[in-house]
């Protein structure tokens, strides 16, 4: 898929949105600028809409690892793994020990070897068009047969 303007990578934000549950895992994959943060934003801030909150500023957490976000149908952790080094900075994260049913966006999780239920991976790369994106999507558990294509 081709996502082919800002507009068009907030549709595909919402359609996501509209689909999440509490236990979901959104892995971001892409190199540096690709629009895994904006992704990301995009989708926090529409739930936020829907659920008539203030809009919070929403940030890559490369230097902080993770930020947390209180909706109020969701608790959503935002990670970015980018300045990790290997499998076991990964696991001393904590990442998937937790009780709590909480939505986990994840950029650069190549060192994340856990099996994951409800996945669904954005691989974003770029196109020739520097305003164009290329999409790969991969669906695992609930999110194998999410229709994607219409947007």
């Amino acid at each position: 898929m081709i996502i082919k303007s800002l507009e068009h990578l907030n549709r595909l934000s919402i359609k996501i949105a509209e689909n999440l549950s509490k236990e979901d895992c959104i892995f971001l994959i892409g190199e540096i600028g690709s629009g895994k943060t904006t992704f990301t934003r995009n989708l926090i801030n529409y739930l936020q809409i829907l659920e008539k909150s203030m809009l919070t500023q929403v940030l890559s957490p490369t230097f902080n690892l993770l930020y947390e976000y209180e909706l109020k149908n969701y608790k959503i952790m935002h990670y970015d793994l980018y300045r990790l080094k290997n499998i076991k900075e990964v696991s001393q994260l904590g990442i998937f020990n937790e009780n709590i049913k909480t939505v986990k966006i994840i950029e650069w999780p190549k060192f994340i070897k856990d099996k994951i239920k409800n996945k669904i991976e954005l691989k974003f790369s770029y196109c020739k068009n520097e305003n164009e994106r290329n999409l790969k999507i991969e669906r695992f558990g609930k999110w194998k047969n999410f229709k994607i294509d219409e947007i």
